[in-house]
């Protein structure tokens, strides 16, 4: 597959998890695909309950579905959100992130046009403390 294509396809994936999610406290709507290092495609949303705002984070949802489908290296994650500002993950997001990248993990964030903005791992959040600080 092209990196266009897939591209294309990891930038609908979000945008389609992004219309699913459920929101209906602060009624901001989050998705996000992953592509991993091996190939694999996961996709996820934000999802709110009443004990607001304690809820799941559409980053989070898809790094679980890919660790529950066996994967824990990220190669790409595209997020998208609603309006005009960049929808850039939450430092927790950023964090869990950080724990199933490399040095080559980019993280794609988008808006309803496309992806507005690419970073790398470290520009997301540079110094970050990762699992090698552990060793």
């Amino acid at each position: 597959m092209s990196d266009v294509k897939q591209s294309s396809e990891l930038f609908e994936l979000a945008k389609d998890a992004m219309n699913k999610a459920y929101v209906p406290y602060s009624r901001f709507h989050v998705g996000a695909a992953i592509l991993t290092a091996g190939g694999k495609i996961y996709s996820g949303c934000n999802v709110e309950n009443a004990a607001y705002p304690e809820g799941t984070c559409a980053e989070a949802g898809a790094i679980a579905s890919m660790v529950l489908g066996g994967d824990t290296l990220i190669k790409d994650i595209y997020v998208i959100g609603k309006g005009e500002e960049l929808v850039t993950p939450c430092g927790g997001c950023r964090q869990k992130i950080r724990e199933f990248s490399s040095v080559d993990t980019m993280i794609h964030i988008c808006g309803a046009e496309g992806v507005r903005k690419s970073l790398t791992m470290n520009e997301l959040l540079p110094f970050s403390f990762g699992p090698e600080n552990l060793e």
